[in-house]
């Protein structure tokens, strides 16, 4: 971050409240924020009255990765996408897995933080043989200046691009990123407020579940939902039931469901990681429920990775791990019975 006021990037959705005082309306926490102090987040600070994004093209994590790894697997498969990350987040998970860089104070931050201006991004993704961009490892919310500017940019040189989110965002900022972003992979971390309450430390999770929804029918994202199975706390059938209905009621049953195996960290090290068997009976309640896709995740070389035509039940994807093999698709059709099986492979027009 630079030291003179030239090189603060302006903050988005912010209203003035008086008195110095300025409320950020880009997550539903409303964050309420006085002179010389931050939002949760951390990334959107207020100096004079005025509200900062302080992570504005500033990243700490840069990589090639396949597609499948964030994961999409009906989004431009077997591509490789230049995949950002930051510092700083919304939530404060409790077993997050990228805790060093989520929960990390951006102010703080400053030497781990490189500057990645929006006119590089075409040529890194280029240089790395990458089909898109995407926003991840940190929740891409409380970058919403930068990703703005980024996803205009990708789209202008034909690259897709993609959100890996909590999906904590207002109206209003969905408003201006969802003409821009082509996948939108939503974790819902479990079904009830009491959980997220729990889990990630706010109120209401309704904001999740209504930004899904919204990014699929008003703005024409492609969306992917994760739930990452942790013993014990959301991997009872009621949960996963009420999960698996909800996404076919609502984002529709071709909607990609991946239960992923939880790994212990942080404050929930102590629990073990989700057995085997805890996964294929949510992936068999999301089937009962009507979905057409349901993946195992985190589990490498288990046929629970692959995508299977819902009509024929001829295989279409096989993956080892986040490698694809045996592509057996014509464009979003099977290639067998030409059943549409929801494969985005075109950016918006």
């Amino acid at each position: 971050m630079g030291t003179t006021v030239e090189d603060w990037h302006v903050a988005m959705l912010q209203e003035e409240l008086g008195e110095g005082l300025v409320q950020c309306h880009v997550c539903p926490r409303l964050c309420r924020i006085a002179p010389g102090k931050s939002g949760v987040c951390r990334a959107r600070v207020n100096r004079d009255g005025v509200l900062y994004a302080i992570t504005y093209a500033r990243v700490c994590s840069v990589a090639a990765d396949p597609i499948e790894k964030k994961p999409l697997y009906h989004f431009f498969p077997g591509t490789t996408v230049l995949s950002l990350g930051s510092v700083g987040c919304n939530f404060a998970c409790r077993h997050c897995q990228n805790w060093q860089i989520a929960h990390a104070d951006p102010s703080e931050a400053t030497r781990d933080l490189r500057d990645l201006p929006i006119r590089n991004l075409a040529v890194l993704a280029a240089n790395n043989e990458c089909q898109g961009v995407a926003w991840t490892y940190n929740e891409p919310t409380i970058w919403l200046e930068y990703i703005l500017d980024g996803a205009q940019a990708a789209h202008d040189h034909g690259l897709y691009t993609v959100m890996v989110t909590n999906g904590f965002i207002t109206e209003d900022a969905l408003a201006v990123l969802g003409p821009h972003i082509d996948a939108y992979r939503v974790d819902v971390k479990g079904f009830s407020d009491a959980q997220y309450k729990e889990l990630c430390r706010i109120p209401d999770m309704a904001p999740v579940l209504e930004s899904a929804e919204r990014a699929r029918t008003v703005y024409g994202c492609h969306v992917e939902i994760v739930t990452n199975v942790i013993p014990t706390f959301n991997d009872d059938d009621a949960t996963l039931r009420g999960i698996a209905t909800w996404i076919g009621d609502r984002l529709g049953p071709d909607t990609p469901w991946h239960v992923t195996r939880f790994m212990p960290y942080l404050e929930f090290a102590h629990l073990p990681p989700t057995p085997i068997p805890t996964l294929e009976q949510a992936v068999k309640i999301g089937h009962d429920a009507g979905l057409q896709f349901v993946y195992l995740g985190n589990v490498p070389g288990h046929e629970g990775e692959n995508t299977i035509c819902p009509n024929c039940k001829r295989l279409l994807v096989r993956r080892a791990g986040r490698a694809v093999e045996d592509v057996a698709l014509r464009g979003t059709l099977c290639a067998m019975c030409g059943q549409n099986v929801n494969v985005r492979t075109s950016l918006k027009k």
